[in-house]
């Protein structure tokens, strides 16, 4: 989704309503040429399919030819290029933000607490104790149905709800389904908004229940860890428990690991290089983020008049930051458009500053947020996002390849990377395998 899992942090604005432009931003902004485009390229290809479908060609385009595009049908500039981008992200003096919640519309509703230190702590030990467990089950009912995108990838994220919230059955079923309807209320399509609105209501109910539960008898999950917050002002309530839920990101992980595996298994080479070195999983996720990102772009407003790119964007301006253009830059990754596992001009630790560690570049992964400032390895608080995500990725995948080191795509599957909708997660919805 466009703005999934980006954040504006230390304003405690980012959701306050945007600022039309004074008249001097108006009437620059409207002796710009309108229809200006890249050759071959016009504003409505960002709406047609090939943008479902394969983005990649026309972000090039705009990439080359026209860095900062101005799109006059989707009303917003589009960054393209990988200094630019990550320069945008990290800009919090002349962009910011909207939450998930204000996509949604409710930008009100809640409190997200996902940054507190005991919910932190919640996550990652919840994590780290359930995981092994969690992919040994899924990976001994591939048997029964062998695709990797649904009974894996899909799946990976809700089964560590389950665990972190301490639910099973038909009660993570239920949350899981009440979970995908309210993430799908921030895009544009009013039934799906009335429809999460709804969702959100009903997830409500049930986290309140659960919430009242462990306050008097609190464990170890993340729900307790919320229950017995100590914050200044209003008790924890059950919209603060949802707002925390629907802050979080969970397409970086399913999308990321379905991507990984479309990207191993239709390049039979590079899951040989996996298998004769499984320590190279790691330097695979990471080429995945870099080659197939499922959180293609990320949404950015100017605070302010903003004069940037040999364009002067107008206060209140969507500036549309392209992860998917920005990671096939040639300007920084050699032969940008394979997927290499040993790729020398990665880096493979967590990237800092503008994504860079080590003097290389990282694959830009919106979902997870902008480089921790804290250290890779944090004494006194849990790993990063972007650390937990790569290591259950990692882990499930090493897991995988140790139980069925035969793995190939089933005979006639022509598996494919495609968003849903616009603006939404671009991933693999379907891998058959054959399991060896």
């Amino acid at each position: 989704m466009i703005g999934a899992g980006t954040y504006d942090p230390g304003t405690g604005a980012e959701d306050e309503p945007l600022a039309a432009g004074g008249y001097r931003t108006y009437e620059v902004f409207q002796r710009e040429r309108v229809g200006e485009s890249a050759p071959d390229l016009t504003p409505r290809q960002l709406i047609g399919d090939e943008m479902l479908t394969d983005p990649y060609p026309t972000l090039a385009k705009m990439r080359e030819h026209s860095p900062c595009y101005r799109d006059w049908i989707g009303n917003r500039f589009w960054v393209t290029r990988y200094d630019d981008v990550t320069s945008v992200f990290a800009d919090d003096a002349n962009y910011r933000s909207r939450s998930a919640r204000g996509w949604a519309g409710v930008p009100q509703y809640g409190r997200d607490l996902g940054s507190e230190l005991p919910v932190l702590w919640a996550r990652s030990n919840r994590i780290d104790a359930h995981l092994e467990r969690i992919v040994e089950r899924m990976i001994a009912e591939l048997r029964d149905r062998p695709d990797l995108a649904t009974a894996f990838a899909a799946r990976l994220p809700l089964e560590l709800w389950g665990a972190m919230l301490d639910l099973a059955g038909d009660d993570l079923a239920a949350f899981s389904g009440r979970l995908w309807r309210m993430r799908r209320s921030t895009g544009w399509d009013e039934r799906s908004r009335i429809d999460g609105h709804r969702a959100r209501a009903e997830l409500e109910v049930s986290m309140g229940v659960l919430l009242e539960a462990r306050r008097h008898d609190p464990g170890d999950d993340l729900i307790s860890a919320l229950a017995t917050l100590e914050l200044v002002g209003e008790p924890v309530t059950a919209a603060d428990v949802v707002a925390t839920i629907f802050e979080s990101d969970d397409d970086t992980l399913h999308g990321g690991v379905a991507n990984l595996w479309f990207q191993l298994l239709t390049n039979r080479e590079q899951l040989a290089v996996v298998e004769r070195a499984p320590r190279l999983a790691k330097q695979a996720w990471h080429e995945a983020l870099r080659h197939s990102p499922p959180v293609h772009t990320a949404a950015r407003f100017a605070r302010h008049e903003v004069e940037r790119f040999g364009r002067l964007i107008p206060d209140g301006a969507l500036v549309a930051c392209s992860a998917a253009a920005a990671n096939r830059d040639p300007r920084v990754f050699a032969d940008p458009d394979r997927f290499l596992v040993e790729r020398p001009d990665l880096c493979q630790r967590e990237p800092r500053g503008q994504y860079r560690a080590d003097g290389l570049a990282s694959g830009i992964a919106f979902g997870l947020g902008r480089p921790s400032v804290h250290p890779a390895l944090p004494k006194e608080r849990p790993r990063s996002s972007y650390a937990i995500v790569r290591d259950i990725a990692v882990t499930a995948t090493r897991m995988l390849l140790d139980a069925h080191p035969g793995i190939r795509l089933a005979d006639g599957a022509s598996p494919k990377l495609r968003s849903l909708r616009l603006g939404e997660m671009y991933t693999c919805w379907e891998l058959p395998v054959d399991l060896g």
